[in-house]
Parts: structure tokens; C-alpha cells; sequence
């Protein structure tokens, strides 16, 4: 299918306003509006409702996709097309009233991701990309960091905050990374990671533990601002597979170091 660009109009409207939504909730949001998912997996009245916006808005556009939704708002296959949908991505830092997290929606049809959007509201920053249309940040084109090499490069990653039987492994490339790098930063946003890879302020990311809405969108916009994603093995399998690395130039030298300490 090829995404037109009405289609594309249409969505950025309707997920800026979500983002505006989120944005405006964040000034009298109480930290006793916090419910827990899980240990650690925090959701709010504020990801519900930005959800249900998104989903019904969405759905008039594409009227049999179906969604893949992390708060579980609609329960819709669809055959060919699928939204999947973060709508409040950092929701931890949303609560705590950091403002560093994003509106994320991506458009698959079957296995390939068509269309990725990710706005981020505090900052006013909407970044997209259509699989082989490039990638933008607020409507001018963006490309991946130049820098060459591992040792002036900034990474970004996710801690873990429930699953954490493979901490000494993540401990050890940690280690490695800060010993051979500009450093290490955790913004607690994968797709605001992501987007930042394919904007050139963090030149690699890698994080394991992920669902598909964290990645689906800011992988296809870091490949289309000429990045390289791929799951730990180098694979292809970085949407459902739970794990992904995003890089410049650098993805080779950062995908060894995590090969060397990651046990499967």
C-alpha cells in the first residue's frame, strides 16, 4: 500500500492532539492517579483516555485494521492492516511529573511498518517517517549521527524494572559502554530514544524487555533517517522479539559489545 499523504495529515492531527491532551492533564495530575499494571508498570486514567482517543479517531481512517494497543482498549485483529499504539510512552516519568515522554503510533501492513509517528508534547517535537519517503522532525528532514566511531558516541538505553534476571549481563555492557564511550544516558522513553538516534543527539540505543508499541514506530523512523536496527543477533526480529539495537554507523561496534556479554 502506498500511505498517501492525507492519510499522513490526518494522523499527525489526530495524535498532536492526543499529545496536547497529555500535556494539558500533566498540570493538575496527582500522583494518587497512578494505578499499577504489574511490579514497577505504572498506567493512569490519562493513558486510557489518550488511548480510546487515539483508537477511535484512527479507526475512522483505516476502518477494518485492527490495533495493537498497550492498554488493551480495543481487542481487534485485522487482516492486512494493524495500528499499534503507545499512547503515553514514559508513563513513569508523566506521574512523577518529568517531561520527557511521547504519543507513539505505528501503521503495519501484514509484517511491514508503513508509516511511524512519535510526538513528544513538552518539547513540541513531532517526528515521522513512510518507509522509503525518509524521515522528518517537525516537517524537515532528520538523518543519523556522523560520527564514526564508538568511543565519541552517546548511548542511550532503558534500565530494567521488573524482569531482572539478565541484570549482570546488562551490568557488564554498561561497563563497557561508559569505559568506551561519551557515556550512557536513560531518558525512560524507548521511543523518545529512538527518535533522538534517528535525529543524531544519541548516535546508538539498545534495550531488551520491549513490547512491539515501544519500538514499532521509532524503528522505521530511524531506518529512514539512514540508521540500522536489528534485534541482539544482528536479526530482523526487533518489533515482536523484544530487543533492539538502533545505531548509526557505529551499530556494528555497539551489537559486538553486547554480543560479547549477553548470555541467551
Amino acid at each position: 500500500m502506498q500511505v498517501d499523504s492525507n492519510l499522513i495529515e490526518q494522523c499527525k492531527i489526530i495524535i498532536s492532539d492526543v499529545g496536547q491532551f497529555i500535556l494539558e492533564e500533566s498540570k493538575n495530575f496527582k500522583i494518587e492517579d497512578i494505578e499499577k499494571k504489574g511490579f514497577n508498570d505504572l498506567v493512569s486514567y490519562v493513558d486510557k483516555e489518550a488511548e480510546k482517543q487515539l483508537v477511535e479517531k484512527l479507526m475512522e481512517l483505516i476502518p477494518d485494521a485492527g490495533f495493537i494497543a498497550e492498554e488493551g482498549t480495543i481487542d481487534k485483529e485485522g487482516h492486512r492492516f494493524r495500528w499499534i499504539i503507545d499512547p503515553l510512552d514514559g508513563t513513569t516519568n508523566f506521574t512523577h511529573g518529568l517531561p520527557v515522554y511521547c504519543v507513539s503510533v505505528a501503521l503495519m501492513e501484514d509484517e511491514e511498518i508503513l508509516a511511524g509517528f512519535i510526538y513528544e508534547p513538552s518539547m513540541d517535537e513531532f517526528f515521522h517517517a513512510i518507509k522509503d519517503q525518509g524521515a522528518f522532525l517537525n516537517d524537515e528532514p532528520i538523518s543519523v549521527s556522523r560520527v564514526p566511531d564508538l568511543d565519541n558516541s552517546l548511548i542511550a538505553t532503558g534500565f530494567p524494572y521488573y524482569d531482572f534476571g539478565k541484570m549482570d549481563d546488562y551490568i557488564e555492557i554498561l561497563k563497557s559502554f561508559m569505559r568506551n564511550s561519551h557515556g550512557v544516558r536513560r531518558m525512560g522513553s524507548a521511543a523518545i530514544d529512538l527518535a533522538y538516534v534517528a535525529c543524531g543527539r544519541f548516535e546508538g540505543f539498545f534495550e531488551y524487555n520491549l513490547q512491539p508499541w515501544d519500538v514499532a514506530a521509532g524503528a522505521l523512523i530511524v531506518c529512514e533517517a539512514g540508521g540500522t536496527v536489528s534485534d541482539f543477533s544482528g536479526g530482523s526480529d526487533y518489533v515482536f522479539g523484544r530487543e533492539i539495537v538502533a545505531a548509526n554507523t557505529v551499530h556494528p561496534e555497539i551489537l559486538e559489545t553486547i554480543r560479547k556479554y549477553w548470555q541467551e
